[in-house]
């Protein structure tokens, strides 16, 4: 009950926020502006629609979760309500898991909206609905979660400025970070091949949610790599939000 508290007040507090529906209204308006880009392009124009649409809707997910995630921690530290919180009978961790669920829910909300919206207008087009878009929309909201739990993590006990740097560079870095993978085939120093496979452990390959070609081309993807991919991106979030409350734990107030 406090968890859930605390994650339904994330919630209310998100959703007063101005940016948070300026952002949704931008992923729905440039999702829908790919019809007018799909004009003015030779090719398939319905996987140009697609491709475009969904970009769109990735890029500003993303976004929702960072400037809403940095502040979460910190903004409860700066007005000094983190004390009438604590002061209550809630544990850290309750706290830090409260407010994930709490953002969590939030930009489930904003991912909904924007891909009911933008299926409705690929059925409008194309007169059939892409039951693909599920997929797209379920490998989305998990990359998303991990996004949100690296920027928790820093906004614990880092400003929003350096957080939202920090988890933008985490961001970047794990769209590239497979290409430490294949290291292996070039390097030939044992140090350097096992410090690239570190480096490629550790952080997270957001790359694995990357199925917007797939769903694009119409390629064939397996159940089993879609579970797999699944269960990376839970060990993940578990990871990072251990993480996460231990060093909220370990601060002083």
């Amino acid at each position: 009950m406090k968890i859930k508290a605390i994650a339904l007040n994330t919630l209310k507090e998100a959703v007063r926020n101005k940016i948070f529906y300026l952002l949704i209204f931008f992923g729905v308006f440039f999702s829908l502006s790919s019809k007018l880009v799909s004009l003015l392009t030779i090719g398939d124009s319905l996987k140009i629609l697609k491709d475009i649409g969904l970009a769109s809707i990735t890029f500003f997910s993303v976004l929702i979760a960072i400037f809403t995630g940095i502040n979460l921690v910190y903004k409860e530290i700066e007005k000094k309500t983190v004390f009438f919180i604590l002061s209550k009978p809630v544990d850290r961790k309750d706290f830090i898991i409260g407010k994930f669920l709490g953002l969590a829910l939030t930009v489930f909300i904003a991912i909904t909206v924007m891909i009911s919206i933008f299926s409705v207008f690929i059925f409008y087009f194309s007169g059939n609905f892409d039951p693909r878009l599920l997929l797209f929309f379920v490998y989305l909201f998990m990359e998303v979660l991990i996004i949100i739990s690296v920027s928790i993590l820093f906004s614990s006990f880092s400003t929003p400025i350096l957080s939202s740097i920090f988890t933008i560079v985490i961001y970047l870095i794990g769209h590239v970070i497979w290409t430490f993978n294949e290291f292996k085939y070039k390097l030939t120093d044992p140090f350097q091949k096992y410090f690239a496979y570190l480096i490629y452990y550790i952080f997270p390959n957001l790359e694995k949610f990357n199925v917007k070609n797939i769903i694009v081309v119409n390629d064939p993807i397996s159940i089993k790599i879609v579970l797999s991919t699944l269960a990376y991106g839970i060990f993940y979030v578990t990871a990072i939000l251990l993480i996460s409350i231990h060093v909220f734990k370990r601060r002083e107030f």
